[in-house]
């Protein structure tokens, strides 16, 4: 492995358009990376940006939000950028980002900097995803393309995933609207993708 892959394209592990019925591949990607700066970006959001999340709400609430990241990542590429491989927990780490907004809007009343935490996840989150652009369409190179969807899917399963799970310290009656539209986008949005890989002929291999 060196600083950019290659990308481990034969793993059981990698999501593939065409192994697409091989289910433990919309999870298990996560656990493959292309290269190791891929790999140490993701640990260090993971261990700046979840890590005090965990602290705060507990590891059962934050493994949720992240595994629902992983999955609203693969099934979002599956269903808007479809010819793609995919690696990396970039899913799970755009949904703790994500979490972070959710918090923000949960807890605001409670929260010290809150505006200032904010600014600095939007600008961590649109460098990488303006490079994940960049590297699907403008650069050149002979691997398979890496889909930047993941990245925005997993940040809107980490938004609505993180509005329902969240610790929210003073609960106003509004809020509990915004419960009932987060679940509902979540569950809208997966159902769909769940229901268009099922009833989408499988992609044939490359």
């Amino acid at each position: 492995m060196n600083a950019a892959g290659p990308v481990p394209i034969d793993s059981v592990f990698i999501y593939r358009p065409d192994k697409r019925l091989e289910v433990w591949r919309f999870f298990f990607y996560m656990v493959l990376h292309a290269g190791w700066l891929h790999l140490i970006f993701n640990l260090l959001v993971q261990l700046l940006v979840g890590l005090p999340l965990e602290m705060v709400h507990g590891s059962l609430r934050i493994g949720t939000v992240y595994m629902a990241g992983v999955l609203a990542g693969s099934l979002g590429t599956s269903v808007f950028d479809a010819d793609v491989y995919l690696v990396g927990a970039s899913g799970g780490v755009y949904a703790l980002l994500a979490a972070h907004l959710a918090n923000v809007l949960l807890n605001y009343n409670n929260m010290e900097f809150g505006v200032v935490r904010l600014i600095g996840i939007f600008v961590v989150a649109s460098a990488d995803v303006g490079f994940a652009v960049y590297d699907r369409y403008a650069a050149e190179s002979a691997a398979p393309p890496v889909s930047y969807v993941a990245h925005l899917t997993g940040a809107l399963a980490g938004l609505t995933i993180g509005l329902l799970v969240l610790k929210n310290f003073e609960q106003r009656l509004h809020e509990q609207l915004i419960w009932w539209v987060a679940l509902g986008v979540y569950a809208a949005c997966t159902i769909f993708a769940v229901l268009f890989n099922l009833f989408t002929p499988a992609f044939p291999p490359p």
